[in-house]
């Protein structure tokens, strides 16, 4: 079992930074995968970024250039970088793991407002 905590968030005016954390506890030795999703209102969960453990780090296209996703394997967290940020970025930020055996985990959300 792999619990997934979340800390950051907030409001940001255009153009700001910040940067959003997960802790995984539990079983993070199991972990395959960790990433971060995000749900704005009236818009469909969309996959932001996910870290493929020693393969690569995949991020959707409206945020590449702009956010970067990184994880540290020996403190068991998962980061998310967020830079230029739009109005279009406001949503609740979801962290998400799986394991070996492809259970899947996720944090309890963060909203994440980007308003002047």
């Amino acid at each position: 079992q792999v619990q997934l905590v979340e800390s950051g968030g907030g409001l940001v005016q255009p153009g700001g930074s910040m940067r959003l954390s997960c802790a995984a506890s539990g079983s993070p030795s199991n972990i395959r995968h960790m990433g971060w999703y995000r749900q704005a209102p009236g818009k469909v969960h969309e996959l932001v970024a996910m870290v493929v453990i020693g393969v690569r780090i995949d991020y959707v296209d409206s945020v590449k250039g702009r956010f970067t996703c990184s994880r540290d394997n020996a403190k068991n967290t998962i980061t998310l970088q967020m830079n230029s940020l739009k109005p279009e970025d406001s949503a609740v930020y979801y962290c998400y793991a799986i394991t070996q055996s492809l259970r899947s985990s996720w944090g309890q959300g963060t909203q994440v407002t980007v308003s002047s």
